[in-house]
């Protein structure tokens, strides 16, 4: 399966701009898991644009309430 960078960046609510992975959703995966995190995506948007990707506040946001995911695109 070839990479739809351009699809991918239409979802992309990454708010870094600086980012080269932009619509590379396996690149940023793997850049953010090395890192000890998760990738800006995966959190609300209120959230993300405080760049706190670590697994401690994936888990802190939605230990609250599950998310609905059936909409997320990966």
């Amino acid at each position: 399966m070839e990479c739809q960078i351009e699809v991918n960046k239409s979802s992309c609510s990454c708010t870094y701009e600086p980012c080269d992975r932009k619509g590379k959703c396996c690149e940023c995966i793997r850049y953010h898991w090395e890192q000890g995190e998760l990738p800006g995506c995966l959190f609300p948007p209120e959230v993300e644009r405080a760049y706190d990707r670590s697994l401690a506040k994936f888990i802190a946001v939605y230990s609250k309430e599950l998310p609905d995911l059936s909409g997320l695109r990966l």
